[in-house]
């Protein structure tokens, strides 16, 4: 670390907009970088906002500043990025540090004073230019595997400071480390019917065609026979050299007789947006079969801003006597491109497949506010939460609301509410809703105004009104009642809750409060005698932890430990 004048050396040196330095930043780490996920790779209800490098399946290696700047932002979570460290650069790009076992010197030492300060583990502080100024190369953090992370790496990501839109990394000169030569792989192409009028092949529901390899490498499927407005979809990947597993594609471009007709290419986009993932691909299919079709076109159009399409929303309408060309391009960053050709011909046979029947009779009205009443059970529907309308189950039955499938994607939250007038005053203290998932019920965030529950949720599904009054499970992984511990370095707890879950936790030693770091994938607290709280000879411990309802558990036990060499 430096003294925090000379960041004000380099802040006078500034980008011009849109331009991004290709040889200004340099690798987070000292390893070989190697991806496990890219910019704009399709992931749950997001597009993934950064680079995931892999850290040879485990923790503990330098993170470096990629560029001289400042930490601006901490964010300690036991979701999402976990152990967070966000430091501005001078040159108006801010970098991102996720899923880190802990900062690394001074840094660490500010997260544990903050932590302290605000007596909880989860902290979000924004810093001034002043307090944390790094250097290119200094060691800023050591990777881990905190938050929602599947394995150790490391998550890497560029922000534009003023816009906080996130930048693809491969702008920022990554593309001459991740080297790439490899064409993207198409692996299905598939085909919708999009009107009333419309049938492909017979058929009225969407279906896969076959792709034949032409010896240049590019495709031609069999002729496409329709009539009526119709639309495709893709599932594709794609592979780099050194990394190894399939990751994401860069540019999607199709064309209608030689021109443009629909385009997406992942450069930059706003967290605002990133939902629209959704939109984008099949969400009936995904939550099917676990399979992404990528549609190539929009029914109604929502606002992603790294798509564009001609006045047909990428859409192909069928008349009598017009043949239509239809090409597909699919890209990398180092434009390996892997295109499909698809005749597609007017034909005015009928069909001989149907929609797919439904015993749905509720009429969600996209553009309109909905609402829906049925025995103790009112569902609110905001205008715009969904873009299309749709036919939707509706159905209150032995306590559980049943709303639809997750099978259609909401974009903003609507509104459940559960009226109790059975249940006393003292056990609407420990009620909530639930959502029920494979007979799991999931605790939603519920507000309560005397007999009214209410949640807000972008989930359709299985909803009920449950009771929690069993309280959290606290055990120690080592008994040390009574023990000298003196060559032991934490003190590490399991902690679970079967119906409500986890919403605080907090330890005391000699009634001082201490550091519980919350790991909720493993459901293990730890305290680190580094904080210098524990005392020579004698300590009295107490854990309390807190499920949502405000059941508590308590957990004392004493021991002896000596802090001398």
């Amino acid at each position: 670390m430096k003294k925090f004048f000379i960041f004000y050396l380099f802040a006078v040196f500034a980008f011009g907009q849109n331009q991004y330095p290709k040889d200004f930043f340099r690798s987070p780490l000292d390893i070989p970088l190697q991806l496990s996920g890219n910019f704009g790779e399709l992931r749950p209800n997001h597009f993934h906002s950064g680079f995931d490098f892999k850290t040879q399946k485990k923790e503990g290696f330098n993170v470096y500043a990629v560029a001289n700047g400042y930490v601006s932002r901490i964010k300690i979570s036991v979701s999402g990025y976990g152990k967070a460290i966000y430091v501005t650069h001078p040159n108006g790009f801010t970098t991102v540090y996720g899923h880190l076992q802990s900062g690394y010197g001074e840094i660490e030492k500010w997260i544990k004073k903050e932590q302290y300060k605000a007596k909880s583990y989860e902290i979000d502080v924004y810093l001034k230019p002043t307090d944390l100024v790094v250097m290119k190369s200094d060691i800023i953090a050591i990777s881990g595997n905190t938050g929602g992370s599947d394995g150790p790496h490391l998550h890497f990501e560029f922000r534009d400071t003023q816009s906080e839109k996130i930048i693809n990394p491969m702008f920022f000169g990554f593309d001459t480390v991740i080297v790439d030569d490899k064409r993207p792989i198409i692996s299905s192409l598939w085909v919708y019917p999009l009107d009333e009028n419309a049938i492909v092949n017979q058929s009225k529901r969407p279906f896969s065609v076959n792709l034949s390899l032409q010896p240049d490498g590019s495709y031609i499927t069999e002729k496409i026979l329709a009539t009526g407005k119709i639309g495709f979809g893709i599932t594709t990947i794609d592979f780099d050299n050194v990394s190894w597993n399939a990751n994401g594609i860069f540019k999607v471009q199709t064309f209608l007789n030689g021109k443009t007709s629909f385009k997406y290419q992942f450069d930059t986009f706003s967290f605002d947006e990133t939902r629209f993932v959704n939109a984008l691909i099949d969400y009936k299919k995904y939550k099917e079969t676990g399979q992404r079709v990528q549609k190539l076109f929009m029914t109604n159009p929502y606002p992603l801003s790294i798509l564009n399409s001609d006045n047909h929303n990428g859409t192909v309408s069928l008349k009598p006597d017009l043949t239509q060309s239809y090409r597909i391009e699919v890209s990398d960053y180092q434009e390996n491109t892997t295109k499909i050709n698809v005749p597609i011909v007017y034909s005015p046979r009928i069909a001989k497949v149907y929609e797919e029947p439904t015993n749905a009779t509720y009429l969600v009205k996209a553009k309109n506010d909905n609402i829906f009443a049925q025995e103790n059970v009112t569902v609110t529907i905001p205008a715009n939460t969904f873009l299309e309308d749709f036919k939707m189950n509706f159905e209150v039955k032995n306590g559980v609301l049943q709303l639809h499938e997750d099978s259609v994607p909401a974009f903003s939250n609507f509104q459940i509410t559960f009226e109790d007038s059975i249940s006393s005053e003292k056990e609407r203290e420990k009620m909530f809703i639930g959502a029920i998932n494979d007979k799991k019920i999931n605790y939603i965030n519920t507000k309560r105004f005397k007999n009214s529950f209410t949640i807000y949720t972008k989930y359709l599904g299985n909803y009920k009104l449950v009771k929690d009054t069993v309280g959290p499970k606290i055990k120690m992984d080592n008994t040390i009642k009574g023990k000298w511990i003196s060559k032991q370095n934490v003190l590490q707890f399991s902690i679970s809750d079967e119906l409500s879950g986890i919403k605080s936790y907090d330890g005391f030693l000699n009634g001082k409060w201490i550091l519980l770091e919350y790991e909720s994938k493993t459901n293990k607290l730890i305290h680190r005698f580094t904080d210098g709280i524990v005392a020579e000879g004698k300590n009295d411990l107490k854990i309390v932890v807190t499920d949502n309802v405000g059941n508590s558990a308590i957990f004392e036990t004493h021991f002896f430990r000596s802090q001398k060499p």
